[in-house]
């Protein structure tokens, strides 16, 4: 059961909602403009919150989405990510995340959306479904799918690394 007040675990909440956000707009500034605007926005709504139509976190996620994409329609797309030379662990995490971001700018707004709803912001399929008003199944199948898209742009970014298959395991 749900608490009346959809802000009562603000804390919680705030790591989602900026998690999904540095998904979506990278670590940084753009994340925290997206994660305040989300809640000042739930602020001044939280009286339309309907806790029969779900929890509180797809409900604030439901308004960062409108933030990220405010942020995002105003941005100059992405670089090329940097080679790789001899990285320091500093340097390979920095370089790993340029790389990811780079596949994820390859994918489709709504590939790169599903992406962010479930590792991003945590959601379930479930959840992601009644944000977007579809099935689960409907959901598990994309998601399943931008995956996929996901690992081949990886791998065709990394031409030392051999590519992998569904005995490989999971890679992202």
């Amino acid at each position: 059961m749900f608490s009346r007040d959809p802000l009562a675990n603000t804390e919680q909440l705030i790591r989602r909602v900026y998690a999904y956000a540095a998904y979506r707009l990278g670590d940084g500034p753009d994340a925290e403009d997206a994660t305040s605007e989300a809640f000042e926005r739930a602020l001044r709504y939280r009286e339309s919150y309907d806790r029969d139509k779900g929890e509180p976190a797809a409900w604030l996620i439901g308004i960062a989405r409108r933030c990220v994409d405010q942020i995002l329609s105003e941005r100059v797309p992405l670089v090329e990510p940097p080679d790789r030379a001899a990285p320091t662990d500093l340097e390979e995490d920095t370089a790993t995340r340029l790389e990811l971001a780079h596949a994820m700018s390859a994918l489709s707004e709504q590939d790169r959306e599903l992406v962010a709803l479930r590792y991003g912001a945590d959601l379930t399929a479930r959840q992601i479904a009644e944000l977007l008003e579809t099935r689960t199944n409907t959901i598990e199948v994309a998601l399943h799918r931008a995956l996929e898209r996901l690992r081949r742009q990886l791998d065709r970014e990394q031409p030392n690394s051999p590519p992998t298959t569904a005995a490989d395991g999971v890679r992202v």
